[in-house]
């Protein structure tokens, strides 16, 4: 169990990085590790809340926050997100959908990580409609995987040159930890087991430990969108892991 408290902090320390959780690569380790299927959303958006929390701390105390940008997607993904968390899944459904996650995200990131180190003063103004749909389709995925969402909602508004990419940044930052909480509770409609948490308080600690990590790199040492890059290597090592169990 050490080396699995070693992988979920280092997935800590580059997801935090760049403004994420992790949740979708605690899910797949958790998928390999053979853990209890029935808690990997619950450690999985627990180790999100932790690792974002800290993210968003540094983020709005920076001057980065936008409630105004960042609401429309929350009216759309918050309500999905608690439905998505609510339906039952079965196992092998749920691991295709997750390696289907990892794959997207992942080259999203490769392709999108350059952008978290712009520049550049122009953006979009985003119809309200479109930013409502575009929260409600990745918090309806979200809460179905078990994951915050964030490693599709950035890269997303990247593309579309939503914002600048500090404001991004930290929307999708925000964006993970109301759509955690959302989620967590839609999974307690399926399962009450907070209780078995307590079993798994090393691969918490760890990831505590690692957003701090993360942020301090963030914040201090390496260039952001370095960090980017080996978040999206990551993301596609694990879904690559992933693909020899499905097929």
């Amino acid at each position: 169990m050490s080396l699995l408290a070693i992988l979920f902090l280092v997935t800590a320390v580059l997801y935090s990085s760049v403004g994420f959780g992790g949740g979708s690569t605690y899910l797949a380790l958790l998928l390999i590790w053979g853990m209890p299927y029935f808690i990997f959303p619950v450690i999985a958006l627990s180790c999100n809340i932790i690792v974002v929390s800290g993210n968003c701390y540094n983020y709005i105390k920076s001057g980065n926050l936008n409630i105004k940008a960042l609401f429309p997607y929350l009216v759309g993904s918050v309500p999905l997100a608690y439905i998505g968390g609510s339906l039952p899944i079965e196992k092998k459904l749920f691991e295709i959908l997750l390696f289907l996650t990892l794959s997207i995200a992942g080259i999203l990131l490769l392709f999108n990580f350059k952008s978290y180190s712009a520049r550049e003063e122009d953006y979009r103004k985003i119809p309200l409609f479109v930013s409502i749909l575009i929260g409600g389709i990745i918090g309806f995925i979200s809460g179905v995987v078990g994951i915050g969402g964030g490693i599709f909602l950035s890269p997303v508004l990247f593309l579309i040159r939503a914002a600048k990419p500090k404001k991004i940044v930290t929307i999708a930052s925000l964006f993970i930890l109301i759509n955690s909480m959302s989620g967590i509770i839609g999974q307690l409609t399926k399962n009450n087991v907070l209780g078995e948490l307590l079993n798994f308080w090393y691969l918490i600690a760890a990831v505590f430990i690692g957003g701090q990590i993360g942020n301090f790199l963030n914040l201090k040492i390496l260039p952001v969108r370095i960090l980017a890059l080996l978040t999206a290597l990551l993301v596609l090592f694990i879904a690559i892991r992933m693909s020899f169990r499905l097929f």
